[in-house]
Formats: structure tokens, sequence, C-alpha cells
């Protein structure tokens, strides 16, 4: 399963003589680890990297902020996006706390074939008052663990990816002189220097983590940006439901869905796509509600969506006829994990 909030992270620190911490000296270790993670293919082209810079005395007190930075074949090379924002970030004076961040799309296994997520890892390298350096890599996705995050033993899964994880860790901490810190336990796994502990040991922490709180956090994401509505179509159902693929080019972005009883409709993010889902899926949602001040039911709204005039921004729906799902958690299942 992939998530919106990181199933575990591991932290390095590295403690600088006088100034030596620099935002050039970040801006290389982050890069040397997108190397790392490529060579495993858990980072591949092409990562979106974002750089601040903050007075440590004041946190309101923002200098510089940059995000969207494509991270290119050789990204710190002289008319780079990202070498002129740290060289922007390397001008200024102060006590300062410069934070570089890169999301790395990633490729993880399942029985051979390669599952592409936009947000696999993250790798945040902060610099604190140019004397400590912290660098921490995150991980979206529970293929490393021998159960997902829907207490499914995935043992064919963990030997095809963990070892690919270990690799990449043990490969940082060699270049950074230290072993990791592993992350504190969380609601979905524990992680460990090498990786993750075993959860059919002791058992996971909550039952259906990802069920528990993922599915509320993807709606939260999905509907902050929208306005307050007295009145839509419920979003949960205890029956089947029919589903449209909402398609940009050769991107499946998520699930445009109605129940087959005709209570309730909504859409489920692909969490794959990444940013995409959600910003297409906030103006489904907002379809949808034009769909139920029209005043069709749930089914109807269904058929009405492939109708719209199209819009390529948020992607359109290709099938002639819908899917039907079991039930609403099959198709929560199925976009939050491929």
């Amino acid at each position: 399963m992939i998530t919106t909030d990181p199933i575990g992270d591991w932290t390095w620190e590295i403690t600088s003589s006088g100034d030596g911490a620099t935002a050039a000296g970040a801006a290389e270790t982050a890069v040397s680890i997108w190397g790392i993670l490529a060579k495993h293919e858990l980072a591949v082209p092409a990562g979106k990297a974002s750089l601040s810079v903050r007075s440590v005395n004041d946190m309101r007190n923002v200098h510089l902020d940059m995000s969207g930075l494509i991270l290119e074949a050789d990204p710190l090379r002289p008319g780079t996006a990202v070498s002129e924002a740290v060289e922007q970030a390397g001008s200024l004076q102060g006590d300062l706390l410069v934070s570089l961040r890169i999301r790395c799309p990633g490729i993880w296994l399942e029985s051979g074939v390669k599952h592409r997520a936009e947000q696999l890892f993250a790798i945040q390298v902060d610099v604190w008052k140019s004397s400590l350096t912290v660098v921490t890599l995150e991980t979206y996705s529970d293929a490393w663990l021998t159960m997902d995050t829907r207490e499914r033993e995935q043992a064919a899964v963990h030997a095809e990816n963990a070892p690919r994880l270990a690799a990449a860790l043990t490969e940082v901490s060699a270049l950074l002189g230290s072993n990791p810190e592993p992350g504190d336990p969380n609601r979905h796994a524990t992680p460990t220097e090498a990786g993750f502990e075993d959860p059919r040991t002791e058992g996971p922490a909550y039952s259906d983590s990802w069920g528990t709180f993922e599915i509320a956090a993807r709606s939260r994401r999905l509907r902050s940006g929208l306005p307050p509505a007295e009145d839509e179509y419920p979003e949960t159902t205890d029956s089947p439901v029919r589903y449209f693929a909402i398609q940009r080019e050769t991107q499946t972005l998520g699930y445009v869905w109605a129940s087959v009883t005709n209570d309730a409709a909504g859409y489920e993010p692909r969490t794959a796509a990444g940013d995409a889902a959600f910003k297409a899926g906030a103006q489904w949602l907002l379809l949808l509600r034009d769909a139920h001040n029209q005043g069709l039911t749930p089914l109807k709204a269904l058929e009405w969506l492939t109708q719209v005039p199209p819009r390529p921004e948020i992607g359109s729906i290709a099938e002639d006829a819908p899917e039907e799902a079991p039930s609403l958690d099959d198709l929560e299942d199925l976009s939050g994990k491929y």
C-alpha cells in the first residue's frame, strides 16, 4: 500500500566544525543519496525539490522558499533550477535553517512486475546554523514489510523489496559515516537500522492501519481546498460500487464511483499518482456536487460525468461502461496499492 504519511524514517546527524555546513553541501548530500536510491530504482526521474531558508530564532521569518524544482539529470550543474536556488540560499547570512527536500518517484516490485509510485521516498537535509546537518530519509510504501498495512502477509513482496531498502540504507550510512537513528514506531510499522521489524512477531500497532487512518487522511487532503457544501452525496456505502478510471495521458489519477444502491458517490485518489491525483480529484468532487445540485441520483451522476466537456488537466473517462467492485473497500484498496 502507498501512503500520504511516512511508513517509516531514518535520520543521520553530522556535526561540522565552524561554519562547515552549507547549502551547497546539503545539496551535494541530497543528490548523492538520490544517486544511491536510483542505483536500486528506489528513485527514478524526475524528482522534485524544494528549498527554504528560515531564521533559527524566528521560524516565521522566511528568507527563501522555492518549490517544484525539477531534479534534472545533473541537478547541481550551473544553470539548473536546483543549483540557482542553492546559490541564492548560500548568499544569505545569519543564524539560519536551510532545508532541502526531494520527493522521489520510485519502483516497488511484485512478482517481478515494476510498479511506480510518485513519492516512494523523500530525502530531507536540514542545515542548522552552518554547524549541524540532519539527514532524514522517509518511505511511503509498505513493500518492505512482511505484512502490508492492511494486515495481509506478503512474504514474496517483502523478499523482492526489503533487500533493496537494506542495501540503500547501508550505502547511505557509508556515505554519511554513521549508522541511522531509526524513526519511532508509528501507526504503520517500526523502523530498524536495516529496514523494519517483522510485524508478524508482536503484531501491528493498529488493526488495518491503512484503512483506519489513510482513508480519512486522503479525504481531508482532497477536500482541503474545496468550499464547504451543505448537501452532497454521502461518501460511504455498504453496497458494491460502479466506477470509472480517470486517465490523464497514460496515467491513472483515480476512480469516480457510485453505489449500486444509489445511496452514495465519490472519488478515490490513486495514491501512487501523487499530487496530481488529489488536484484532479478535487475537481471531480466539484463535478459530483454539480450533479447533486441537478437532482441526479448517484448512478445517473456517474453517467452524466461521461458526457461533461473534457478538461485535459483533470483527466477524463475513457471507458464506455463502468467497472464494478464488490465493495467501496475493494475500490479503496485498488486505489491505495497500485
